[in-house]
């Protein structure tokens, strides 16, 4: 660790800056963890795409369907390509407070930089506040390494601002990953103030975010990923243009980018979003491979109406 339970919230002011993506773990035919191809993704991702960070085996990166073994894994794996080049978060979320422990605790003794993780689905619960309250703080009891709660409707609900605010007061919670609609996470930016970064998952307002909210941290989707190549990397130059103040010019960058935005998004079926990714991470040319049950796979038909589309979106290799 590179820093206490009490210097996390500093550690993390300095360094957790600038773009940090989810990852896709690929994999092979036979749905195991394809390892040479994920070490390869990365250095793609870090080197040719300058990702600040990455948060590793995370829902896009299909943890729900691995065993905790192959989810340390994936975190050395990542760590590995990751060290002295991009900061990283791994994804410790769980349904068993004991395997958010066990895999935090993993992390925390090879050295990630910090950890998601996500709000619990709440079962009969009615009154969630001071449940979640205690559940974090019982994580940051047990625990050194800085903490990123993750508030998403896949919970079955989201926390509310002021519970976010409330986290904040805690030692090493360090940001917050808060897929909320935008009037709710301004909300919550406006009253967390310099305590507790907040990050939105979108790309799309990512640049209002900076505009308007003065945000650092974009934290928490696989869209840098997916809207990027070597030698066209629109996002991070709209960002870099943002945080220098040149907003007209930033704007045009992102503008520019909406071809491939759209080409990305609405070619995506509704039940498949990981298999689509993954799809148009091999037309990106890095490995994707198969989704694990119960996620699907796409159809032929859905594989040339993506490639057609990412064909005539523009992107330059």
């Amino acid at each position: 660790m590179r820093y206490s339970r009490l210097d996390a919230k500093d550690y993390a002011r300095v360094n957790m800056r600038g773009i940090w993506a989810n990852a896709l773990n690929p994999m092979l035919p036979d749905h195991s963890i394809d390892e040479a191809g994920l070490r390869s993704n990365i250095r793609h991702w870090i080197d040719d795409l300058g990702m600040a960070g990455l948060c590793i085996s995370s829902k896009q990166g299909e943890y729900y369907s691995m065993s905790i073994e192959e989810r340390k894994r994936t975190f050395e794996i990542a760590l590995e390509e990751c060290s002295g080049k991009a900061g990283m978060i791994a994804s410790c979320s769980d349904q068993r407070v004991d395997t958010v422990l066990e895999l935090a605790r993993h992390a925390q003794q090879i050295g990630v930089d910090y950890v998601v993780v996500a709000a619990p689905v709440l079962h009969f619960v009615a009154e969630r506040c001071d449940v979640l309250m205690r559940y974090y703080e019982y994580l940051c009891d047990q625990l050194e390494i800085g903490i990123i709660p993750c508030s998403h409707p896949d919970s079955g609900y989201v926390m509310s601002p002021e519970l976010c605010v409330r986290l904040a007061n805690l030692p090493n919670i360090v940001a917050i990953k808060y897929a909320v609609p935008r009037p709710m996470y301004m909300a919550l930016a406006r009253m967390a103030g310099d305590k507790l970064p907040v990050s939105s998952t979108s790309e799309a307002e990512w640049l209002d975010n900076i505009v308007e909210l003065g945000w650092q941290l974009h934290l928490g989707s696989t869209t840098p990923l997916l809207l990027q190549t070597a030698n066209d990397r629109r996002m991070h130059e709209y960002t870099e243009l943002a945080m220098r103040g040149q907003v007209d010019e930033a704007r045009k960058v992102y503008d520019s980018l909406e071809p491939v935005r759209s080409a990305l998004h609405s070619t995506r079926p509704p039940g498949k979003p990981l298999a689509h990714q993954k799809y148009w991470q091999e037309l990106l040319g890095q490995a994707g491979g198969s989704v694990r049950r119960p996620m699907l796979e796409l159809t032929e038909e859905e594989k040339a109406r993506t490639r057609e589309a990412f064909d005539a979106c523009g992107l330059k290799f």
